[in-house]
């Protein structure tokens, strides 16, 4: 329901009409960029969005990256200064997206989930993360600062492989492939958590570990709806014949199309392993269960002679005149004789429980 009230905020209004969509995560907006070619680089963080139009026209390779997406001025300023669709920039704006990519004729657009684990907490982190790129310039837009990038920034400061040699379609294919590895450490820290399940729900389930179990099937199914997409849209970044993507980096872009094969078939797994987890609570908490009834009837089982015993010899009637004397009762040694009478009938009962191995 929250997610459909956020998306309402659109309803009836034109397509292409920038609305953020969305919660507020950025307190302010940061924009930084990056301008490169194979000798120099420039790396600086900007004070206005007008301070990276002049980058525009450098025969340079300009990466730039805005951090917060609720200024919707700033997203139209950038836009246009660099020919992005309006719908584009209604899709930048809208944190709410499927991942895929728009390829045009001038750039290509692409929106994905970059997810982090926090191993504090236990919990998975995530934002949308927004990628378009064309003829030397990446812009990338994100919700928050602090991302998976700082390994392609510290290759482009050290001019390090051929990030620095390559066009603009090579720097994005490096973001991409930064978002899809981190998937890899994401799925390290959700397999140490349910590893530590497994061994609670056999030997200690409890209601938190129920609680537990659902909040990692639910961040499994949310990591599932992340990369099937992600894989159709790797796939058809491969297979289109767009100039803007060129055949050395094609090659590359299937690299990626395989770990993303390899994460979904990780998360699969875990699924699977989560749903056995869900099963085998259940059955932990039924056989502990049982053992409690088991307990409970045994204990039953010894009071019921020995209630019959004490209900006897405590009816108290005066049996002296009676032809069915009950001469125990004016006994001198009765009281300890129905006493020892009980401790002897509990004793052949366990021993016939251990017997049959109910004990």
């Amino acid at each position: 329901m929250t997610r459909l009230k956020k998306v309402s905020k659109k309803a009836g209004l034109p397509p292409g009409t920038p609305v953020h969509v969305g919660e507020r995560v950025a307190e302010t907006v940061k924009i930084t960029i990056i301008d490169y070619d194979r000798d120099s680089i420039e790396e600086k963080e900007l004070a206005s969005i007008e301070e990276c139009f002049p980058y525009k026209d450098r025969p340079t390779t300009k990466w730039i990256t805005i951090y917060g997406l609720h200024e919707v001025s700033l997203i139209e300023k950038l836009g246009s200064c660099f020919d992005i669709h309006p719908l584009t920039q209604e899709d930048v704006l809208n944190t709410e997206q499927r991942p895929k990519a728009d390829i045009f004729d001038d750039y290509i657009y692409i929106v994905l989930r970059m997810h982090s684990y926090d191993s504090g907490k236990r919990q998975l982190l995530s934002e949308q993360m927004s990628i378009i790129f064309g003829h030397k310039f990446v812009l990338t837009f994100q919700e928050r600062e602090g991302d998976v990038f700082d390994p392609v920034r510290a290759r482009l400061r050290a001019n390090k492989g051929r990030i620095r040699k390559a066009e603009s379609d090579y720097l994005a294919y490096s973001l991409v492939d930064a978002v899809v590895d981190n998937y890899f450490k994401v799925l390290e820290g959700i397999g140490g958590e349910i590893e530590d399940m497994e061994e609670q729900v056999v030997a200690k389930p409890v209601p938190a570990t129920l609680r537990k179990i659902h909040d990692l099937k639910r961040e499994s199914i949310y990591l599932r709806k992340s990369l099937w997409p992600l894989r159709e849209l790797i796939s058809a970044l491969e297979r289109d014949e767009t100039p803007l993507i060129r055949k050395t980096t094609r090659i590359y872009l299937r690299d990626i199309y395989d770990h993303t094969i390899q994460v979904i078939d990780t998360v699969e797994t875990y699924r699977d392993i989560i749903a056995g987890m869900l099963d085998v609570y259940l059955s932990s908490i039924s056989n502990r269960m049982n053992e409690i009834m088991k307990v409970l009837t045994i204990f039953a089982a010894l009071f019921i002679p020995l209630t019959l015993i004490a209900g006897i010899y405590g009816m108290n009637f005066n049996t002296e005149k009676s032809p069915l004397n009950m001469p125990e009762l004016n006994w001198y040694f009765g009281y300890p004789m129905a006493l020892g009478l009980m401790i002897i009938v509990a004793i052949v009962m366990l021993g016939y429980f251990k017997r049959k191995n109910w004990l």
